[in-house]
Parts: structure tokens; sequence; C-alpha cells
């Protein structure tokens, strides 16, 4: 996937130049847009950079918009493998887009159609991601910078084109999350644990975990978006796109 770079607007660092005071992380992974990550316990927004409190020690700057996901890193005990009879029963389901599917009955029902029509992903599935992300606030910005109906952070947002200064409307923000989520689940060859992990924690977490990453955060938005689809045993369904 190309990442076309646009400039950076300042909508994002203004708001979270009010954190001036070292916040408190906890035990942090920070996800960087080109993949690398750091482990932090605090960091910092002033103005268009952000300053990490390195757990190992040390301090690292670096822009804000290079931040791509914040996640809880915090583990968890994987879940046993089910029985391969207990796998099959569990089935599969395709969450490619169908002309036969109506248009979501939650607020901006219509941009999630719409979006998930020109992407080719169930419109069901990205209502549920925006509900898992914003609850439908379509003014959402969270402590960690993301912003929107499906809280993109800047550089996600970068990546799929969207300036800081449309960032919070609907249609744009919805489409970019969609044809991420799209991208996500063809990446991930249609598995949508795997996808929606990537969605919260980044590609390349999955990627060095060969899996769900055990982060209590990100097993418990999965969980949470496959309660809201019906869906059982979120970490081994393999679903097909």
């Amino acid at each position: 996937m190309d990442r076309p770079r646009l400039p950076f607007v300042a909508a994002v660092a203004l708001c979270l130049a009010a954190v001036v005071v070292p916040r408190p992380a906890g035990a942090e992974l920070v996800v960087l847009d080109d993949g690398r990550f750091f482990k932090v316990t605090a960091f910092e927004a002033r103005g268009e950079t952000v300053r990490l409190s390195l757990r190992e020690g040390g301090r690292v700057t670096l822009p804000l918009e290079r931040v791509a996901h914040v996640v809880d890193d915090e583990w968890v005990p994987p879940e046993p493998e089910p029985e391969p009879a207990a796998q099959a029963a569990l089935g599969a389901r395709s969450w490619r887009f169908e002309e036969a599917m109506p248009v979501p009955a939650v607020p901006f029902g219509a941009e999630i159609y719409q979006a998930a029509q020109r992407h080719g992903v169930d419109p069901e599935l990205v209502a549920a991601v925006v509900r898992a992300e914003s609850a439908f606030d379509v003014r959402a910005v969270s402590v960690k910078g993301a912003r929107g109906l499906m809280q993109l952070m800047p550089a996600t947002a970068r990546r799929f084109g969207v300036s800081q200064d449309r960032v919070h409307d609907p249609a744009v923000n919805v489409d970019a999350g969609a044809r991420y989520l799209a991208w996500l689940l063809g990446r991930f060859e249609g598995d949508l644990a795997l996808a929606l992990a990537a969605y919260n924690a980044g590609e390349g977490t999955v990627d060095r975990y060969g899996g769900v990453p055990p982060y209590r955060e990100t097993r418990g938005y999965i969980q949470k978006i496959f309660t809201t689809l019906g869906l059982t045993q979120p970490t081994q369904i393999a679903t097909k796109l």
C-alpha cells in the first residue's frame, strides 16, 4: 500500500499542545508509521512533536505525525487453541460487500454504507468498528491523538490521503477507515481477528507476534467488535474476504 505524504496540518498538534506535562502512560507501545515501535512510560505532545519517555531509560522526540498506533502493552496469557472439530464448527463468513446488504441502522449509516460499497467491505463490519472506536461521535479525539468516527491517527490519516483539517468530516473519515479495514482484510487473507488487531495495534505488531498480540486492550477491542457482530471465539475464527 502506497503511503502518500500530505502536509501535516496543525489541528491535531494544537489540540494536543495543551498536554504540556508528561502524561503517565503506564506500559504502552507506540508504533510509528514505518513499523518501528517504542515501549514507553510517558509521552508529552508539544506543538507538532511528541516526546517519549522510554521504558528502558532515556527519551526520544519525534514528529507527532509519525505516530500510527498507541496501544496498552500489557501481556495476557494466550488462549488455548480449540480442537479442530470446534474450529470447523465455527465456520467462516465473507466480509465482502454485497448489493443486497442494507444500510446500517446507526448514526452516519449512509456514509458508512457508501464507504463500505466503495471499498468492497461489509457495512455491518464498518459500523461495528465505528461503534467500538468512537461510539459514533464525529468530534471524538482520544488522549492518544486519534480523531473522528474511525479514530484515525495522524499517520494513518496521511497514509490514506486525509488532511487533518478534514479528519472530522464523517464521509472522509469513514472512507479512509473503511479503506484501511478492507486493505487489512486483504493483507491478512480475510482473517477478521488479525485485521482488527492490526487496526488497533498496527499490522507490524501482528506480524511480530505471528497473530493477535497478547495485549489486553487489543484482545478486548476484538472481543467488543465480535460481540457487536454476534460472533464468538474472536482470536480463532478464520473469515475470508
